[in-house]
């Protein structure tokens, strides 16, 4: 049985950790509403030029001389798989889900008899190390960042887009949580390159007649590299709400644990000192019939 000296250290000691999860708590909930309005603000800019770029799709016919964004290198062997997590833990299970959901999509490529490499983004990914020592193309450090920028996905998108120029791989997936709510965190993933088009949307945004200038090819060749830029743009955006989210949960439930643990502390540290006290009395009771 712990004394009471190491009762009281330990009590002590858990109230401490629980003032620290409940200030985390306090600032994840203040930054959570920015975070999650700015989310909510990037998806329509993401989603409306996914269809823009749908409806120019479906006017071209894809050959060599298309972008290679949109048509591809030919091959379907070499994988990349994009992991955007955080920079910091203690957010609960928001990186590991992602990260979970990135090695299922590897192992369901590499049965398949594809060659999977990765590309991490924020240090939480590097997790990744353990698993795939030798398959991390690239770790890109997003820096102790106040507010996601596009700049920072427009870098990451650069650097992919420069390797895929440069054949190091055919088809790239990105890897992010998508924001519901403060409770729910959904690991997603998607193609980025080569674009994947999603034909019935193609087919419902070219019903009006347009006439485009330049042609519809240069323009992909310009929205192209952006598109990828801003799909990334938007899965940091994506992943700062639900980083927010996860932790403010993540610390509510941290802080309720604590307030458990010292209440049964409490109770043994009462019932350990009324113990002692107890045979004291004994002890001093006896000393006195001896007399």
């Amino acid at each position: 049985m712990a004394s009471l000296k190491a009762l009281k250290i330990r009590i002590g000691s858990v109230k401490s950790t629980q003032k620290i999860t409940k200030a985390m708590k306090m600032v994840a909930a203040a930054k959570l509403r920015r975070a999650q309005e700015a989310a909510v603000a990037g998806r329509p800019y993401a989603e409306r030029l996914e269809a823009v770029m749908a409806s120019l799709a479906a006017k071209v016919t894809v050959s060599a001389s298309s972008p290679r964004l949109l048509a591809g290198t030919g091959k379907d062997q070499v994988h990349l798989i994009i992991v955007a997590t955080s920079e910091r833990g203690l957010a609960g299970a928001f990186n590991s889900n992602i990260v979970r959901a990135a090695r299922r999509k590897a192992e369901e490529l590499t049965a398949a008899g594809k060659t999977v490499n990765f590309y991490i983004a924020g240090k939480k990914g590097r997790v990744l190390r353990r698993f795939y020592p030798t398959q991390i193309v690239h770790d890109f450090e997003m820096g102790h960042i106040k507010a996601v920028k596009f700049a920072d996905a427009r870098a990451v998108a650069d650097d992919v887009i420069a390797r895929y120029e440069a054949g190091e791989f055919d088809v790239a997936h990105l890897f992010y949580a998508r924001f519901q709510s403060a409770l729910v965190q959904e690991p997603t993933g998607r193609q980025i390159i080569p674009v994947a088009i999603d034909t019935s949307r193609a087919k419902s945004t070219s019903l009006a007649a347009v006439d485009y200038e330049p042609d519809e090819e240069s323009i992909l060749a310009e929205l192209l590299p952006r598109n990828v830029a801003i799909q990334l743009f938007r899965a940091l955006l994506e992943n700062a709400a639900s980083e927010q989210g996860s932790r403010m949960t993540a610390m509510d439930n941290a802080t309720r644990n604590a307030g458990d643990m010292i209440q049964r502390l409490t109770i043994q540290y009462n019932r350990t000192r009324q113990a002692a006290i107890t045979t004291e009395l004994v002890e001093i009771i006896s000393g006195a019939e001896a007399l």
